[in-house]
């Protein structure tokens, strides 16, 4: 027996909040909750740029060899229940999914109850380079807790659909991303210097993008810009659009929810993984 077929010791988690992002209360009913039987999951720290991140784990409790990795990228309410149910999915296909908490720093959008609040006091002062990195360091963690470097893939909803597609021009070991109704266009500032539209010619890994027809808050034109863009830099990538979905439609605890929608774009998300090679 090699090395690569002993298990490796689990890392120290604790039990995670469990509650939804003030914000986005009452949730819907249409919410899904996926339990922890056969999984090791809850809350850990990460060290990245000298201080240490929370993060959210989940994986498999019982397994040989070591895992591909799933780093999961939060929308603008944090990594809360939701996010945390996402990773769990995830590990129950045989990942190790990790949600690090992007805006540690900045703060917890769980301490406000509007999302005005959130976007100009926590996620407008959050620089992208700064995520960028603190998932380098993630990945890097994960390589040394049960976790194959070289079957890393990244997934990303809403403000981390943006970054999901930032990431995959970034760092040249990723396998795969799969980006769910992130921003491809806007205005640039110090915290966003670019945009996906402006990255399209580095990506260096294959994309799929997943997006709401309907969604009131992406237009169809940046969608189409983006594809040109994609096209005239002959990066392997791929948008698709729902026509009847709005924004956030993988959200089942919003009413923005489309199951449909929903589950042709988990399934699309998992095939993308596999023909990349994450798993």
């Amino acid at each position: 027996m090699n090395n690569d077929d002993l298990p490796v010791p689990a890392p120290q988690v604790k039990q995670a909040p469990t509650h939804f992002a003030p914000a986005v209360t009452p949730v819907a009913n249409t919410t899904v909750h996926t339990d922890t039987d056969g999984l090791h999951a809850g809350q850990t720290n990460i060290p990245s740029q000298g201080e240490d991140m929370p993060a959210y784990l989940a994986r498999p409790e019982n397994y040989t060899g070591k895992l591909p990795v799933v780093l999961v990228v939060q929308e603008i309410f944090g990594v809360h229940e939701h996010i945390q149910d996402l990773c769990r999915r995830l590990a129950k296909q045989g990942y190790m999914a990790i949600a690090p908490e992007l805006y540690f720093r900045q703060g917890d959008p769980r301490d406000y109850t509007e999302i005005s609040d959130i976007l100009s006091k926590v996620v407008g002062k959050v620089p992208d380079q700064q995520v960028l990195s603190d998932l380098d360091h993630t990945a890097h963690w994960a390589s040394q807790h049960g976790g194959d470097s070289s079957k890393l893939a990244i997934t990303g909803f809403c403000w981390g659909g943006r970054i999901t597609w930032l990431y995959a021009a970034h760092n040249p070991q990723l396998k795969a991303g799969v980006a769910w109704y992130g921003k491809l266009v806007g205005d640039k500032t110090l915290t966003t210097p670019t945009h996906p539209v402006d990255e399209a010619v580095d990506l260096t890994s294959p994309v799929l993008g997943l997006y709401g027809g309907k969604d009131s808050g992406i237009s169809l034109e940046s969608v189409e810009t983006m594809r040109q863009a994609i096209r005239a830099a002959n990066a392997t990538a791929e948008i698709v659009v729902y026509p009847q979905a709005g924004h956030a439609f993988n959200a089942d605890y919003r009413a923005s929810y489309d199951p449909e929608a929903a589950a042709d774009g988990w399934q699309r998300m998992l095939g993308w993984f596999e023909q990349y090679g994450v798993k």
